[in-house]
């Protein structure tokens, strides 16, 4: 799972280390100022630590809101760690809920930035994954290491140190801005369900308990309050045969029964459960992917992965907030009670309400920051090549976006409310994003 080319990274170094004069960087004798020169660094530094992020989330198993919480930290960690170098742009310190201030590099000195980054992201990561298992801290510490001994001889000595401390000073500062943002008080709370006709309620197979129930009291990334980008009520809960409710259980319960080849296709594709890379996770296996083939250099990359990572994170929370204000009940409670009591989703029912989709809410978040940095790109998701799932081709970011939000029908899980509103909840989000002020 994830890029295997970071494995080989410690037996390349002896022989980068030959060729440090042809490699771009500074030494030790040039301390005339910032590099401001980022587009000479290639993203590899870049891609490496969110393929170990897509392992460590796939590995651990974590949760689609845990996991979108470790990805925004980390690109807003990368972001910050290396703004200082490319001119055009600027903090987001003050633009961020809470984000009140980040060490700034010393006045004319010279920074090794692919180094900055790589200490800024290790720290950040250490500390988001602290509850990890001891191989997948390792991990961190393995690929912290293999890119300084990559690094210290193209920067020297004394860039090199100043380029670690500066770095993990910035991915510190993240941390402690993270720490604040509710995670601890509001993970995994105590919380009893609401009874009453409609709501929420486990879900075979398992009957699972409800997952982050208070997710969306976490501190929001832009977002100024918590209703903004909140979507109205669904349609209410109602079993007349010609009530807008029951017409939405009947699309799902026919679709369902009726799946086509493709359909199921897309279902799984996008299905990105327990043990995967998660949702968040895909739209950054997308990233990379992207990063990787068109040789995007660090200065596009510091900015698209800082958007990607605000926009998913965001959007589990309002999402969140969204699922646990409703509190509507799942297809296959109301299919098995009113159609067939045998009725099964083609894929798993995740332990938490319909309303609203979270494939829907963070695709359509993804693909309209996506789409506002680099327009309507083509391109192929190669991300499940490893499973046997077949590459799937796109015209644009939201043709994907659409996509992934529409399995959540062909899968059974979700009514069209959940998803068309949801896409509008993303958009919302997405274009809340992109109005931070990244460049000057």
């Amino acid at each position: 799972m994830g890029n295997p080319r970071k494995w080989n990274r410690i037996a390349l170094v002896a022989m980068t280390a030959m060729i440090v004069g042809i490699v771009a960087g500074c030494s030790d004798d040039d301390e005339s100022g910032p590099l401001n020169e980022l587009a000479k660094f290639d993203s590899e530094v870049v891609t490496a630590w969110f393929d170990l992020s897509l392992d460590i989330t796939a590995t651990e198993r974590l949760t689609p809101p845990v996991a979108s919480r470790a990805f925004a930290y980390q690109g807003v960690a990368l972001y910050e760690a290396v703004v200082p170098g490319l001119p055009t742009h600027q903090s987001l310190v003050g633009q961020l809920n809470g984000l009140a201030t980040v060490p700034q590099p010393l006045n004319g000195a010279t920074y090794h930035w692919p180094t900055v980054a790589n200490a800024a992201l290790a720290t950040v990561a250490r500390q988001l994954y602290s509850e990890t298992s001891p191989a997948s801290l390792g991990t961190i510490d393995d690929l912290e290491e293999s890119f300084e001994a990559e690094f210290a001889p193209q920067a020297g000595a004394s860039v090199f140190s100043r380029s670690v401390e500066h770095g993990k000073a910035v991915g510190n500062a993240i941390y402690n801005w993270a720490f604040a943002d509710g995670y601890f008080q509001n993970h995994n709370c105590a919380y009893v369900p609401p009874q009453g006709t409609g709501l929420w309620v486990p879900t075979p197979p398992a009957f699972a308990a409800a997952l982050e129930p208070c997710w969306g009291q976490l501190r929001n990334f832009v977002l100024d309050q918590p209703s903004t980008c909140q979507p109205l009520p669904p349609p209410p809960y109602d079993e007349h045969p010609q009530s807008p409710f029951y017409a939405e259980m009947t699309e799902v319960y026919n679709t369902t029964n009726n799946l086509t080849t493709a359909q199921r296709d897309i279902a799984l594709f996008w299905a990105d459960g327990g043990g995967t890379l998660t949702p968040p996770g895909h739209w950054f296996a997308i990233l990379n992917q992207l990063a990787t083939e068109n040789e995007w250099t660090l200065d596009l990359t510091c900015e698209a992965y800082a958007k990607l990572g605000v926009a998913v994170g965001e959007s589990f929370i309002s999402c969140w907030r969204a699922k646990y204000v409703h509190n509507l009940l799942r297809p296959v409670t109301c299919l098995r009670a009113l159609f067939n009591p045998t009725w099964t989703s083609p894929i798993g029912t995740p332990p938490f309400p319909e309303y609203t989709s979270g494939h829907s809410v963070q695709s359509a978040a993804a693909a309209q920051v996506l789409t506002d940095m680099f327009g309507h790109m083509p391109f192929d998701d190669h991300t499940h090549d490893a499973s046997g799932l077949a590459t799937r081709s796109f015209s644009s970011f939201f043709d994907a976006a659409n996509e992934a939000a529409i399995s959540r029908l062909y899968g059974g899980i979700h009514f069209r409310s959940a998803i068309d509103d949801g896409v509008q909840q993303g958009i919302c989000i997405g274009e809340k994003v992109s109005a931070l002020n990244f460049r000057r």
